[in-house]
C-alpha cells in the first residue's frame, strides 16, 4: 500500500514540475539543427563477406592409388611446387605394359616380313609343277607307245592265227603271238593308270604356287591389321606418357593450401578433389544488396570495409563488378527480398596491412558501406528531421518565432544520418529533430539542444 501511495506521489512530482516548465518557458521543449552547407555522402550498408575471386583445384586426373599429402590448410605453395603425387609403381606398371605390347606389335610386324621361308616354297613347288609337267609327258609318250604295241601284237596274233589254220605257223609261233599281244595289253593299260596318275598330280600340284603366292599376299593384310593394332598400341603408350606426367600434381600459382580433401594413401577415382589453392592477392568481397538499392551502385565506387574482422582501421575498397541476376533471399525476419551480388576489391596496401596484421581470410565476415554518390556544397539536415506528410512527400518543421512551422523540402542526397536539402528551407534555419506526432503548426516550441547540421 505504501509502495503505491509513493509511486503516485513521484508521478505527481513529475506532472507538476512538467507544468512548471513550460509553464516558465511558454513552449514545447525541442531538440533543434540548423541547416548548414557541407558535405554528404550517399551511401548503401550490408553485410559482406571476403571470398577469392578464384581457387585452383587439385584433381586426380585419373582412377589410381594416391600417396600420402604432407601438405595442410594454411601451408603456402610456390609455382611448380609438387603437392601430390599418384604411387610410381602403378605409373611404371602402366609404362611398362603400354611398351611390351608396343615392342610385341613391332616384333610381329618384323616376323610378318620375312617372306624367305614363303619365297623357298614357292620356287620348290614351280619347281614341282614343272617336274610333274615333264612327268605327264613322258607318260603320254609311254602311253602312245604303248598302243602302237598293243596294235602291233594284235595284228601279228592275227596273221599268226590265219597262218595256224593253213599250217603255214606252228602251234608255238600262235602262243607267242597270243603272249605278246596280252602282255602289250597289260602294258599299255598301265601306261594309261600311270598317265592318270601323273595328271591328278599335275592338277593337285599346280595349286600350290598360287596357295603359296596367296599366303605372301595375306601376310601383306596380316602387316595391315598389325600396323593398326600398333598405331593403337602406341597411342596407349603416349596416354600412359602422358598419365605418367599427371602423376605429379604441381601447384599452378603461388598460394596457399585452403583445403585438403585427401591425406592418407588411398584408391581415389578420377576427378577426386585432392587440393584447393589460392591467392591471397585474389581477396576480395561479396555482399548481397537489395535490388531496388542496387541500381545507384555503379562499378569503381568507393567502399568502405569495416567490421571486428578488419580492427579498428576501416580498409578501402571499390566496386568491381555486379551481378546480372539477382536472386531470392530470406532475412532474419523471414521476409523474402530480392538480392543482387556485388563484388568489391581492396585496395592493394589496405589488403596487404589486413593480411599482415588481422591474417584476414576466406568467408570472414565483414560491413560493407558502398558510396553511391556525394555533394560537396549542399544544405544539409540531420536526418531524422525529415518524415512523410499525407502526400508522401518530404516534410520538416522548421522553427521561426519560436514557432513550429510546416515545412514541404524537396531531398537531393541522403543517408542514415543526414540529408541533403534541395529546395524549402534557408541556410542556417532551423528545424526540429525526431518531432514527436502530436506537434501542431504554429505550436510554441522552445529549444532545449541544437544539434550540427552536418
Amino acid at each position: 500500500m505504501k509502495t503505491w501511495i509513493l509511486l503516485a506521489v513521484a508521478l505527481g512530482v513529475v506532472v507538476v514540475a512538467a507544468v512548471g516548465y513550460t509553464s516558465l518557458t511558454g513552449g514545447t521543449p525541442v531538440e533543434a539543427a540548423a541547416a548548414q552547407r557541407g558535405p554528404i555522402k550517399e551511401y548503401i550498408d550490408e553485410e559482406g563477406k571476403t571470398r577469392l575471386a578464384e581457387t585452383y583445384l587439385i584433381t586426380m586426373p585419373y582412377s589410381g592409388r594416391i600417396e600420402p599429402i604432407e601438405l595442410v590448410e594454411g601451408t603456402p605453395v610456390t609455382k611448380g611446387q609438387v603437392v601430390a603425387r599418384i604411387t610410381p609403381v602403378e605409373v611404371d606398371l602402366q609404362l611398362a605394359t603400354a611398351q611390351a605390347v608396343v615392342d610385341r606389335l613391332k616384333a610381329s610386324i618384323t616376323e610378318n616380313d620375312d617372306t624367305s621361308v614363303e619365297s623357298t616354297a614357292l620356287k620348290q613347288t614351280i619347281s614341282m609343277v614343272e617336274s610333274i609337267d615333264r612327268m605327264v609327258e613322258a607318260a603320254a609318250a609311254r602311253v602312245e607307245s604303248g598302243q602302237a604295241r598293243l596294235e602291233y601284237a594284235e595284228k601279228r596274233l592275227g596273221r599268226a592265227q590265219k597262218l595256224s589254220k593253213t599250217g603255214a605257223a606252228t602251234e608255238e609261233e600262235l602262243d607267242q603271238a597270243e603272249v605278246a599281244k596280252v602282255e602289250s595289253s597289260v602294258d599299255y593299260q598301265q601306261d594309261n593308270l600311270v598317265l592318270r596318275s601323273a595328271e591328278a598330280m599335275r592338277a593337285a600340284m599346280a595349286l600350290l604356287p598360287t596357295m603359296v603366292r596367296q599366303y605372301i599376299q595375306r601376310k601383306t593384310l596380316t602387316r595391315n591389321v598389325l600396323e593398326q593394332q600398333l598405331a593403337e598400341a602406341e597411342v596407349q603408350m603416349r596416354d600412359a606418357e602422358k598419365n605418367a606426367k599427371l602423376a605429379t600434381m604441381t601447384s599452378p600459382v603461388d598460394g596457399v593450401v585452403l583445403e585438403r580433401a585427401v591425406s592418407n594413401e588411398r584408391q581415389v577415382a578420377a576427378g577426386t578433389i585432392l587440393l584447393r589453392i589460392g591467392r591471397w592477392e585474389d581477396l576480395e568481397i561479396e555482399a548481397d544488396v537489395l535490388s531496388q538499392d542496387v541500381v545507384r551502385v555503379k562499378p569503381g565506387q568507393p567502399v568502405a570495409v569495416t567490421g571486428p574482422a578488419i580492427g579498428g582501421q576501416a580498409a578501402e575498397a571499390e566496386v568491381s563488378r555486379i551481378y546480372p541476376a539477382g536472386f531470392t533471399k530470406t532475412s532474419s525476419l523471414g521476409v523474402e527480398q530480392q538480392r543482387v551480388k556485388v563484388i568489391m576489391k581492396f585496395a592493394p596496401d589496405d589488403l596487404r596491412r589486413l593480411r599482415e596484421q588481422n591474417e584476414l581470410g576466406v568467408h570472414y565476415r565483414v560491413r560493407v558501406r558502398i558510396f553511391t554518390a556525394e555533394a560537396s556544397g549542399g544544405l544539409v539536415i540531420p536526418r531524422s528531421a525529415l518524415f512523410r506528410g499525407p502526400k508522401n512527400d518530404w516534410q520538416v518543421y522548421s522553427i521561426r518565432g519560436s514557432r513550429a512551422h510546416l515545412q514541404t523540402v524537396e531531398v537531393g542526397l541522403s543517408n542514415d544520418e543526414f540529408a541533403e536539402i534541395t529546395g524549402g528551407l534557408d541556410e542556417n534555419e532551423q528545424v526540429i529533430l525526431a518531432p514527436e506526432s502530436n506537434l501542431a503548426e504554429g505550436q510554441l516550441v522552445d529549444v532545449i539542444d541544437t544539434a550540427n547540421g552536418g
